[in-house]
């Protein structure tokens, strides 16, 4: 197939879907064509990272990972939607609009990278970045059924993007496949030459099966698909075990952290407990940025030691195991008017947490033709394995699919 004409696409489908925000005028050479998640500093283009308050504000400057994607011969179609500040579940964003997800408009694409997800579904780019504070590159890549990657802390520069979490946020790319990730994944790690990937040999991996042991709450596709998952593996001989990261309590690492997010998003954006508010941040961002301003400072501080304990506790896996396969979220892409999932990032809060590289990749469909996703969570500093495992179990479950309306 030719390369397909991406500036008329979104000409096409960008209007009703809601992914790209501001264009470039810049033309699409030979080399990838990207999008950027809009806290990501693109020269000339707005840098709003969702919110109204920066809507006049324009890059003066490209971001570092912007820099390595020219100098690779790459062009940037532009900056797509996000959820305010990147602190959000759905991409429903007041100022900007809501992004669509490409399968079905009535569901959410995830958030808060919701338009990088919509933009690589849709065929509108080759790659699109996103960032990643407790998920937001994996969950909208599984609620979009396209691959995304979480690369190990400090693997990818975040400098001259708009943060959530100094803490906790990646930069990391989305993709209609894994090569492409892998490619990808060359630019912005600054890895040099594109190496041919060859998929893992799964048999006689140590993978560790983790699946919330009852504690999550997966829905019935989910866990179907997950056991379907489990099965191939032992198909082509990996041995498996249960697995639950060590320290990593759901509803305490949730908590911790959502506060971590909320009180650096504060600071990031200058919310204090008892100054003024700024304007331009809608009630929602604000009232939560608010709440983390106000917290004590040994509650905070607790947050701190617990993802420290869980970082630490991290080290200990890679004895028993090479690699974890996950649930990406504990469900699949949801409607815009049901309440946001408490549990959506238990299972990709702990690789943030953690600083280890973790891909999404498409499992199949629920039955109702909604996109599953299945992880691999590697050691720190894997990211070319655990995106060779990737390939291997893509290879199993197919390239995802363009949703119907989106072909070629």
């Amino acid at each position: 197939m030719s390369r397909p004409d991406y500036r008329a696409r979104i000409d096409r489908f960008n209007p009703v879907l809601n992914a790209f925000v501001d264009l470039t005028a810049e033309p699409v050479g030979d080399g990838l064509a990207w999008a950027a998640k809009s806290n990501i500093a693109v020269s000339g283009l707005p840098l709003t990272a969702g919110c109204e308050a920066y809507r006049e504000r324009v890059a003066a400057s490209d971001a570092p990972v912007i820099e390595r994607i020219r100098k690779s011969g790459g062009s940037l179609l532009g900056t797509v939607n996000m959820h305010e500040g990147a602190l959000g579940a759905t991409t429903d964003n007041e100022a900007y609009g809501r992004t669509l997800n490409p399968w079905s408009a009535d569901l959410t694409p995830g958030g808060s990278s919701g338009g990088s997800g919509a933009a690589v579904a849709a065929g509108l780019c080759d790659v699109a970045l996103g960032t990643d504070t407790m998920g937001s590159v994996r969950i909208p890549a599984a609620y979009c059924g396209v691959q995304g990657h979480k690369p190990t802390t400090g693997l990818v520069p975040d400098e001259g993007v708009v943060p959530l979490s100094t803490t906790l946020d990646h930069v990391g790319p989305l993709a209609r496949d894994v090569a492409m990730l892998w490619r990808a994944m060359h630019v912005l790690a600054d890895w040099g030459e594109v190496a041919p990937l060859d998929p893992a040999q799964l048999d006689g991996l140590r993978i560790g099966i983790w699946d919330g042991s009852g504690a999550v709450d997966l829905t019935s596709d989910v866990a179907r698909g997950f056991i379907r998952v489990v099965s191939e593996l032992a198909t082509l001989g990996a041995r498996t075990a249960t697995f639950q990261p060590p320290v990593y309590d759901y509803s305490r690492s949730r908590r911790a952290g959502l506060l971590v997010s909320e009180v650096e998003g504060a600071r990031e954006h200058r919310v204090t407990a008892t100054g003024p508010r700024p304007d331009g941040l809608s009630d929602t961002f604000y009232s939560l940025l608010h709440w983390g301003a106000r917290q004590s400072d040994e509650k905070v501080q607790a947050a701190y030691d617990h993802i420290t304990e869980v970082k630490e506790a991290a080290s200990e896996v890679w004895g028993a195991f090479d690699f974890i396969i996950a649930p990406t979220a504990p469900q699949e892409a949801f409607a815009f008017d049901e309440q946001v999932p408490a549990n959506q990032a238990d299972f990709t809060a702990w690789a943030d947490f953690a600083r280890l590289p973790a891909t999404a990749i498409y499992s199949g469909l629920s039955q109702d033709g909604r996109p599953l996703s299945v992880q691999v969570i590697g050691p720190e500093g894997e990211d070319r394995e655990t995106l060779r495992v990737a390939a291997a179990l893509e290879g199993v479950f197919g390239k995802p699919p363009l949703p119907s309306g989106y072909e070629w």
